[in-house]
């Protein structure tokens, strides 16, 4: 009988599904936020990055850097007078964002300790997420999925966001990355 009360619990914590953690969401709400405000409002940063960053919302969780390393970079072609934004959503993980004042293009990376995928997803499934954007398509490959979005504020403006399918996969390489272009002349 002294055993019975362990094993449930034991057994409970294996059952219980992967949480979202309030901070890792906050970073990835966060980082789209800012995504948006560089592309639909250059007058948040074009005189200095005050405003960018009141807009953004993340305070000091949000911190402007030199440099980041070699994953969490745009394709080749979007490396062009790039501005570098960390994000720090726990001691172990958080987001990158990649911006240029000369290309209309951001680029969100998410990785570390954590499992993001949780996050992730709620932030993707939030009434707040859906109201500013409108899911496309979604492909699967393996152990990811890409989805594209279009802005719905601006049609021009569109996101793929590439994301594990599901909680406890790997922490050893990038857990999100979301490109967003705007389309000049559409």
């Amino acid at each position: 009988m002294r055993y019975i009360l362990p094993a449930i619990l034991t057994c409970t914590v294996f059952v219980l599904p992967a949480q979202a953690e309030p901070n890792l969401e906050r970073g990835f709400d966060g980082a789209l936020k800012g995504c948006e405000e560089w592309l639909l409002n250059p007058a948040s940063w074009i005189d200095g990055t005050g405003p960018f960053i009141k807009a953004v919302g993340l305070g000091e969780q949000m911190g402007r850097v030199d440099k980041v390393e070699e994953v969490n970079l745009p394709p080749k072609p979007m490396r062009r007078a790039n501005h570098y934004w960390r994000i720090n959503s726990t001691s172990t993980a958080g987001y990158v964002l990649v911006v240029s004042d000369q290309l209309p293009m951001c680029h969100i990376t998410g990785g570390g300790g954590t499992d993001l995928q949780p996050s992730i997803q709620t932030v993707l499934l939030s009434a707040n997420f859906n109201g500013r954007w409108e899911q496309l398509k979604t492909n699967s490959e393996g152990d990811l999925v890409s989805t594209t979005f279009r802005n719905r504020q601006e049609p021009a403006l569109s996101m793929i966001i590439s994301r594990a399918k599901q909680a406890g996969q790997r922490l050893d390489r990038v857990q999100v990355i979301a490109t967003a272009t705007y389309q000049v002349g559409k």
